[in-house]
């Protein structure tokens, strides 16, 4: 998440359930903004104490303070992020550097850019590029993938058998925009 969308982040946004949990973007420069993403269990686990210390709350800031907005803004966490660097003698680093770094990894781990892009939240494929930087071992499993399994070429199976399923065209699967409704 931009940590714009995390200090905004409200707790009617916040899915938590026995097992992990939902946070759904709701402000964005686009529509590719708004989504919903799963967390972490180390997200999950700060995002449930929080909760159950502030008594299971269901309206309000996640991170509320004394600003104009109400919430945690541009300046209040750029002054912790000194104070905690400063504290704990870390080489200085952009909290940008967070997202990046995660979205990387992400990357690096297999996620298609495509997904990649959509846990991002950006409208265009070429923005979510930046994060993705092929290695060569990377391109060779792409390629070793054709020759484990993969079919190449066509067969004498009828039309209906080769048509490929599209998935999220009408009827198919969709990344949910919405939390489901609380039970």
């Amino acid at each position: 998440m931009r940590p714009g969308e995390v200090f905004a982040l409200r707790w009617p946004n916040v899915l938590l359930n026995d097992d992990g949990g939902l946070i759904q973007v709701t402000e964005g420069k686009t529509k590719a903004a708004r989504r919903v993403l799963p967390m972490v269990p180390e997200v999950y686990t700060v995002l449930k104490g929080k909760w159950e210390l502030l008594n299971k709350p269901f309206e309000g800031w996640v991170f509320p303070s004394g600003s104009r907005e109400g919430h945690f803004n541009k300046d209040a966490p750029k002054d912790q992020h000194k104070k905690a660097l400063d504290d704990s003698k870390v080489k200085p680093f952009e909290p940008y550097c967070l997202r990046h770094t995660a979205l990387t990894r992400l990357a690096e781990s297999g996620c298609d850019a495509f997904t990649l892009a959509r846990i991002a939240g950006h409208s265009s494929i070429t923005i979510t590029q930046r994060y993705c930087h092929p290695q060569a071992e990377a391109v060779e499993r792409a390629f070793a993938k054709l020759s484990t399994g993969h079919k190449i070429g066509h067969s004498e199976q009828s039309r209906e058998e080769e048509a490929p399923e599209v998935v999220g065209a009408k009827g198919g699967t969709r990344t949910p925009t919405v939390l489901p409704a609380r039970s």
